[in-house]
């Protein structure tokens, strides 16, 4: 009996330590979730008024929908990691990119507008890179590949 007994013991206490610890809490995630939020606000705050408006458009998030493909559906299939300038823009409705829920409102600038305008333009190299340094802390399974992608189009403007 002892011999069965103490590997069922050393089992369940294995089992019990691992379900008893949670890797994060849901206090931590709000936290975590707050300094995203005050991170991606301060840039924000500092292109407030850099792109140009003329001809923005306002859509209306439905179900399943990315602000990457929101943003190829606006800016063209190639152009999915141009979503930053949709969150500039709308960056009164909603901060972190990955939180856009169904019935929210964006504002869409005009690509093109912005990429012919040289004050426009210059200013949304530093934003693109200033967005990407933000990635550098998000802690989402994509966060590294669109740091990266990020990184690149402020490098082509």
């Amino acid at each position: 009996m002892k011999r069965f007994l103490l590997p069922l013991v050393a089992i369940s206490l294995l089992f019990v330590s691992c379900a008893s610890t949670p890797t994060e809490t849901a206090e931590q995630n709000a936290e975590a979730q707050e300094k995203m939020d005050q991170a991606f606000e301060e840039v924000y705050n500092h292109f407030d008024q850099v792109l140009i408006m003329d001809g923005a458009k306002d859509y209306k998030v439905k179900s399943g929908d990315t602000l990457s493909s929101i943003a190829k559906d606006f800016y063209g299939k190639d152009n999915g990691y141009y979503f930053p300038m949709i969150m500039l823009a709308s960056s009164q409705t909603i901060l972190d990119p990955d939180m856009i829920e169904p019935g929210m409102v964006l504002t869409i600038p005009d690509l093109q507008k912005n990429l012919n305008d040289s004050s426009a333009h210059q200013n949304m190299k530093k934003f693109f890179q200033e967005i990407a340094d933000v990635y550098k802390t998000k802690k989402t399974a994509t966060a590294k590949k669109t740091r990266e992608e990020l990184q690149k189009i402020a490098s082509k403007l």
